[in-house]
């Protein structure tokens, strides 16, 4: 390839090429750049058309997108700009060096903020739109390391207090007046509005945000508008598989209501993002080749006057040849060393800088520093029609931190304090007016006060762009009413002979709220490619697939009653083969009862194995921000989807959704357990607006189910009821407690039926759909008992329920011994408590022998029943022997843990 560059880079015909360019020229002035653009396609259409092989070159030169003559001019006061800017690196600063200088090492982060400070500044000032009644407002992605500098702005505009900023991630002291260490809606509910951290979470969420928010306005739920997205990311984030994975959609949907900003500090954690390289340069090609619109901002007004003069394009060959590694010593290193490094490397470049001195040299900025240039980039992206833009913007880690206090130096990122001197070169080189003397023990904030005219400036520049950000919605404002539980009796009701599946049922729970004249048109069904999977086909037809630009095409299967129909007003969101894709989409939908004031209600379905372990961090965020909506882990269980295999069945799911505070997860066995779960779904989501969602596993496995049992229904929510009753037990007979869910439960009412024909054992049966509900409750008592000895004390749910039954209790479950045990210390005093599960790797085969295999199993449980009584006394070991024999369980067989 570098051949075939050095080839075509080969002029052998100067003076054809003169005319050529005069040529063009011509046309730029006459015509414009679009007919000179226009022109080239043409030749090189027609070069191609002869055989000519053209190389695709997606990136430019390594200058600025913009060149000065064509840059938006700024209607802001510059100097005031510039002092307020001050003032808020100083406060961002001193916030992060204030808490480290406290016992307790706090952590924090100085340098990214540093370096982003104008990025910004000119969007507050000038671009980001607040919600208001004349716009619905901009939403802004904010880099989570530059938290600090949000901060500081609040707390000039008179938002946060001078104590709330010494609270900086102390939210334990704090006591809701703390400022979180990134952005988390969940920590400070009134104002962040969307997490970014982990690094790669805040791009994805981002470009789904913009596609739902086009999807609202195509569904006419909301009024078009020209709402943007801004998103802040760093060029080291990029590497995130997240940050990357989904602009091909952005540019496929010509989301021009997206705009990525990407801080371009050529630094990662560690050291460079590309020291051999041009980070710039390979983002650039990345996403023009996704079909963005890409603006570079590489250089500031400074270098103008040697751009202009660079006649020979020396200074742009130049450019072109450092790689990152270089232009980062440059800034390290000072004004001498660049003269002598980058400039000295041609005469022609060593000659342009001969009249500066090594400070003149050293101030040439970088584009992502220069206001006048980023409005020009923010103006140009703001006004792009048709496709996203990225800005590229070239900054200086930790710029204004001083050489050798971490000025694009490789640990800035890990600075968090500062010596007195770097203090004192910081306030010197923005200018704060703070004596020496308040510097030594501590660094003071600084605030100008409220009637000062920066801060005075600030407040008119927010009141023109819709009042302040950044600023959270807690409730949409439509009161919306939840069905009642009779409005889904077709599958309260029971089945009969006919057998379905807990999908099938679920679906048609969907459709049922489909038809609500209220909600139909909130609910978001969402599906990474698997709609026929999981019975959703009909939704096709029914309800469309949205596609932005409609259906262009006659479907393969258009002669069929359930083809595949895509529209622009479609419902369903069809996201491909990403489940981070519509994880990504489902909490655009989920929070758009804050971010748009219009509350909604999706659905994402996918396979439970593909969920929170594939996607856990951004079910993480989900619940950090607050989202409401319902997750479907489809085909669940490690023993349902037979014949898929260890990477495919779902063992642990429930235990990973578990582990995030506000997600109900439940694991029903029957068509009305589910109608039960999804009717209260909808009344605490959307009627109540309560913050959590639903974690809900079905199963592929059809089966005939029975009407709903006369007053369950609270047990179903609580997570425990008494699926049936063995009946009042004769003296000295022995019972057992059986407990299941999901798929198992059947196996456990089958294992009643063998414990009572074949060893005269009665039991009482009990279906258990939220072995994580169940955990909360008993915890939540044994605190509050613990907190309040002389108090009455609360008894656990599970404990109300056991208490006073006789036997033993076995559990058994699709998944993980641990699931079950989650309640074991809840078991009334006395009450033996066994639990078996499907523990180890998932593998094919048959539905009857997986279960034979991870011992869940009727059999089995039957078994396990017996050898608990033996150990009661109850029965005797020749008993447990008998069963042995009789059920033909292998007592030699390896442990399904340890193969």
């Amino acid at each position: 390839m570098d051949q075939l560059d050095d080839i075509l880079n080969q002029d052998i015909d100067p003076t054809e090429t003169r005319e050529w360019i005069d040529s063009l020229d011509a046309v730029i002035h006459h015509d414009g750049t679009e007919r000179a653009h226009f022109l080239l396609e043409k030749m090189v259409d027609t070069t191609r058309r002869s055989g000519g092989h053209l190389p695709f070159n997606p990136t430019t030169e390594y200058v600025n997108t913009i060149p000065p003559s064509q840059e938006a001019k700024s209607p802001g006061d510059a100097a005031m700009e510039w002092r307020i800017r001050s003032l808020i690196r100083w406060n961002a600063m001193a916030m992060v060096v204030r808490a480290n200088r406290k016992p307790g090492e706090l952590g924090g982060h100085i340098a990214s903020f540093a370096s982003s400070a104008t990025l910004y500044d000119v969007g507050f000032n000038h671009f980001w739109r607040a919600p208001s009644a004349d716009h619905p407002g901009d939403l802004v992605f904010h880099q989570g390391h530059s938290s600090p500098g949000v901060y500081a702005r609040s707390f000039l505009e008179g938002r946060l207090a001078e104590d709330q900023l010494d609270l900086f991630r102390m939210e334990v002291v704090g006591k809701g007046r703390a400022l979180s260490s990134y952005p988390h809606p969940w920590l400070m509910p009134d104002y962040w509005q969307v997490p970014t951290v982990s690094m790669g979470l805040g791009p994805i969420q981002a470009i789904y945000q913009a596609q739902f928010f086009k999807y609202l306005e195509n569904r006419g739920l909301v009024p078009k508008s020209d709402r943007k997205i801004w998103c802040f990311l760093g060029d080291g984030e990029c590497d995130e598989p997240e940050s990357l994975g989904a602009i091909s959609l952005a540019g496929r949907e010509g989301l021009d209501n997206l705009i990525f900003v990407i801080n371009c500090n050529l630094q990662r954690l560690d050291g460079p993002v590309r020291g051999n390289g041009k980070i710039i340069q390979e983002l650039e090609g990345v996403f023009r080749g996704a079909g963005w619109n890409a603006i570079k901002l590489a250089w500031g007004s400074y270098w103008d006057p040697l751009l202009a003069r660079d006649d020979k394009g020396v200074l742009r060959k130049l450019m072109m040849e450092t790689v990152d590694g270089e232009y980062q010593a440059c800034k390290a290193f000072g004004g001498a060393y660049t003269r002598e490094h980058f400039f000295g490397k041609y005469p022609e470049t060593r000659e342009m800088v001969a009249n500066l001195s090594d400070d003149d040299i050293w101030r040439l900025n970088r584009g992502g520093h220069d206001p006048h240039k980023v409005y020009a980039a923010y103006h140009a992206a703001s006004n792009t029609k048709g496709m996203p833009t990225v800005i590229l913007a070239k900054t200086v880690k930790g710029y204004g931190m001083g050489l050798g206090s971490g000025e694009s130096q490789n640990p800035t990122h890990q600075q968090k304090k500062l010596d007195d001197e770097s203090v004192r070169h910081f306030r010197d080189r923005f200018q704060i007016p703070i004596p020496d003397d308040k510097l030594h023990d501590e660094v003071p904030y600084y605030h100008p006060g409220m009637d000062s005219p920066e801060v005075q400036y600030m407040l008119e520049r927010r009141r023109a762009l819709g009042g302040f950000l950044p600023q959270r919605r807690r409730k949409a404002e439509a009161k919306l009413k939840a069905p009642e539980l009779s409005a889904f009796e077709q599958i309260t009701k029971g089945t009969g002979e006919r057998e379905i599946s807990t999908t099938m049922a679920l679906v048609r729970g969907i459709n049922l709220l489909l038809r609500d004249k209220q909600l139909g048109e909130r609910v978001v069904p969402i599906v990474a490619d698997e709609a026929r999977t999981f019975g959703m086909e009909g939704m096709f037809r029914q309800i469309g697939i949205y596609a932005p630009f409609g259906q262009k095409y006659k479907p393969q299967d258009s002669d069929q009653l359930l083809y595949y129909r895509e529209d622009q007003k479609g419902q369903v969101l069809q996201q491909g083969i990403s489940e981070a894709g519509g994880m990504a989409s489902w909490m655009a939908a989920a929070t758009s009862y804050s971010v748009s004031n219009q509350a909604m209600l999706p659905f994402f379905i996918y396979y439970s194995m593909f969920g929170f372990q594939r996607i856990g961090d951004l079910c993480w965020a989900a619940g950090d921000m607050r989202a409401r909506g319902f997750l479907i882990g489809g085909t669940a269980g490690r023993t349902t989807l037979n014949g898929e295999g260890l990477q495919h069945e779902d063992g642990h799911s429930h235990l990973l959704a578990g582990a995030i505070p506000n997600v109900k997860a439940y694991d029903p066995t029957f068509s009305y357990e589910v109608a039960v779960i999804l009717q209260d779904g909808v009344r605490s989501m959307l009627q109540e607006q309560e913050d959590h969602y639903y974690y809900i596993t079905v199963m592929n496995e059809n089966y005939s189910h029975p009407d709903l049992p006369k007053g369950s229904e609270e047990g179903i929510i609580k997570g425990m009821y008494l699926f049936k009753d063995g009946g009042k037990p004769k003296k000295g007979e022995p019972r057992v407690q059986l407990l299941g869910s999901g798929t198992i439960l059947r196996e456990v009412i089958a294992a009643a039926e063998l414990l009572e024909k074949d060893f005269g054992v009665k039991s009482d049966i009990w279906s258990c759909p939220s072995f994580v509900e169940l955990r909360r409750d008993g915890f939540d008592a044994e605190r509050w008992n613990r907190l309040h000895p002389e108090a009455e004390q609360r008894v656990p749910y599970v404990t109300s329920l056991l208490d006073g039954r006789s036997g033993p209790a076995i559990a058994a479950t699709d998944y993980v011994r641990e699931f079950a045990d989650q309640i074991r210390a809840f078991m009334p005093d006395g009450m033996r408590y066994t639990v078996l599960g499907t523990d180890g790797y998932g593998r094919s085969d048959t539905r009857a022998h997986l279960r034979d295999f991870f011992e869940v199993d009727r059999y089995w449980i039957a078994h396990a029943a017996l050898a608990a009584l033996a150990k009661d006394g109850k029965m005797n070991a020749k008993d447990v022997s008998r069963a042995i024999k009789e059920y033909k369980l292998d007592q030699d067989k390896p442990n399904p843990l340890a193969v």
